[in-house]
């Protein structure tokens, strides 16, 4: 690391989630003895006098942007209005409050749901725009593209420094697993340790151990996913090493280029729980985008690479929620609460 940067006041929003933690961890290693994190009771991210009295009080020299409203297929597609929103407000008053207090550097964290559903794969950056988006994260996709117009229309006409990440499904330590809001890879954690155990179902009925899990769609759809703590290390590598001026709009994809379906997600998941009974599949369910692999040649021309593989990542990830998710009896316990 630079030496000019371990001194560095850089505002972390949003340090209390499952990105946002990696990244002060990752952070607090490498020397950033400055970092800035706020919680929840002390400012509002959605208001916006809140966040310009916070920059006012705590004059940041960069901010990195790990705050927003996420959730699950589920949630996305019952709460539009609420993900839209929230993610707006929150990005729109900390990258307006970072420009307004004359910081020049800072790292907005999007989704890989910002591509169309259609799109060619794996999918490039230029993709952006280029056609439909899905429809069951289309409120939550577009509040993230306009974050990242916001980035490139500050690069554009002030000369900013403003970088946006857009990394693929995400999934580890601090990981949210209430199976309403939840995303994918930590459901399908926490169903199969339930089943193994014969623990009762999400409705309540009552089941033997090792009990059948149905799982939503037909398991068909592809997706990639990323250890967080392999997204924290490459939030550092581009704030210590990429300008967006040498990024085409500023746009990063992070990923490992690398998918599977579903199908062979919840086999690799059920293996590392340890559940022997069988997986079912309702089709009656909603699949999602049909595939979503990253392009992530961007970055990896800067020199960043995954480090930690899907199998190692699953069982770290199981590892963290018996320890922090669930009582004597296995039961699940959620630690936000």
């Amino acid at each position: 690391m630079p030496s000019h940067q371990a001194s560095r006041r850089v505002f972390l929003a949003g340090h209390s989630g499952l990105v946002g933690g990696a990244i002060e961890r990752a952070f607090r290693a490498a020397g950033y003895g400055a970092l800035i994190v706020a919680s929840i009771d002390s400012i509002d991210l959605r208001e916006q006098a809140s966040v310009r009295d916070f920059f006012a009080a705590r004059r940041p020299d960069a901010v990195i942007i790990a705050a927003a409203r996420v959730g699950g297929i589920v949630a996305n597609w019952e709460e539009p209005y609420e993900f839209i929103a929230d993610n707006l407000a929150i990005e729109l008053n900390l990258i307006d409050a970072a420009f307004r207090s004359g910081v020049r550097d800072l790292i907005f964290l999007g989704s890989s749901c910002i591509y169309p559903r259609e799109a060619h794969q794996p999918l490039k950056e230029e993709y952006l725009l280029s056609g439909p988006l899905e429809e069951t994260n289309r409120a939550y996709a577009i509040a993230k593209i306009a974050g990242i117009e916001l980035c490139r229309s500050l690069n554009r006409e002030y000369g900013t420094n403003y970088l946006a990440l857009m990394p693929t499904n995400l999934y580890g330590p601090g990981d949210n697993f209430d199976l309403r809001t939840s995303h994918v890879l930590p459901a399908l954690i926490r169903r199969f340790h339930e089943a193994k155990l014969g623990l009762p179902d999400e409705h309540g009925a009552a089941r033997g151990p090792h009990a059948p899990v149905t799982l939503w769609g037909t398991g068909t759809p592809r997706r990639e996913f990323l250890y967080v703590d392999d997204l924290a290390a490459a939030v550092r590598h581009v704030f210590e090493n990429v300008k967006a001026a040498d990024v085409l709009d500023g746009l990063l994809n992070v990923g490992c280029g690398a998918d599977q379906t579903i199908a062979r997600l919840a086999t690799a998941v059920q293996k590392a729980v340890g559940h022997r009974g069988a997986i079912d599949w309702d089709a009656s369910k909603p699949d999602g985008t049909p595939r979503k692999l990253l392009d992530v040649s961007r970055l990896a021309a800067t020199g960043w690479r995954q480090t930690i593989p899907l199998e190692d990542g699953i069982s770290r990830a199981y590892a963290w929620y018996l320890d922090h998710c669930t009582d004597g009896a296995g039961a699940f316990v959620d630690p936000r609460s």
